[in-house]
């Protein structure tokens, strides 16, 4: 599989700004080793915007910036649970044909996105608390509570930020879709 210039260019710029905005001064500690990061926004963007691959990518490259940079050491099961949340919502484009590129961004879009991104967290960040136990011997009560933690706060975090932007996208896109040739 070969990626083109654009979408590799695309993966560094939304892992980057997943990857800074994870840190831990733009976020707030909620719990053991759990923050509630805005930058969950950008990565359900990214996904949203540009597609399951990308979402994965940005998921994975930007957990492990924000690790990395944070002195937290790199955890790769929360690296690949946030791989797996970015796959996840870049289904969106797919569940709904395209709708947004047709500047369409209904009611039910909007609560489809809501519901994949809980599905997303929950089976993205779930995966990473299993393994967590498994392979890290983590307490499966202090794993079990920060799964739930994130997947509710990353779930309103996602859906009032992605709210506000799909709605502007779609605004714009709608503009440019109605657009007609002059004779």
């Amino acid at each position: 599989m070969s990626l083109s210039a654009k979408t590799v260019v695309v993966i560094a710029i939304g892992a980057a700004l997943y990857g800074i905005g994870g840190l831990p001064m733009f976020g707030i500690p909620v719990f053991a080793n759990t923050t509630l990061k805005p930058a969950m926004a950008v990565l359900a963007l990214f996904a949203v915007l540009f597609g399951p691959l990308v979402g994965f990518l940005v998921g994975i490259i930007g957990h492990w910036v924000t690790d990395l940079f944070a002195g937290w050491g790199v955890w790769f099961t929360w690296e690949l649970g946030s791989g797996i949340v970015g796959l996840i919502i870049g289904l969106y484009p797919i569940l709904t044909r395209g709708r947004l590129d047709m500047g369409l961004f209904s009611k039910l879009d909007f609560s489809l996105f809501v519901l994949l991104a809980f599905v997303a967290n929950v089976v993205g960040y779930g995966c990473s608390a299993f393994l967590d136990a498994v392979l890290y011997a983590e307490p499966f009560t202090k794993v079990l509570v920060q799964l739930v933690i994130i997947a509710l706060s990353n779930t309103v975090i996602i859906a009032f930020v992605g709210h506000l932007i799909l709605t502007s996208v779609a605004k714009r896109k709608q503009q440019s879709f109605n657009l007609k040739e002059a004779y």
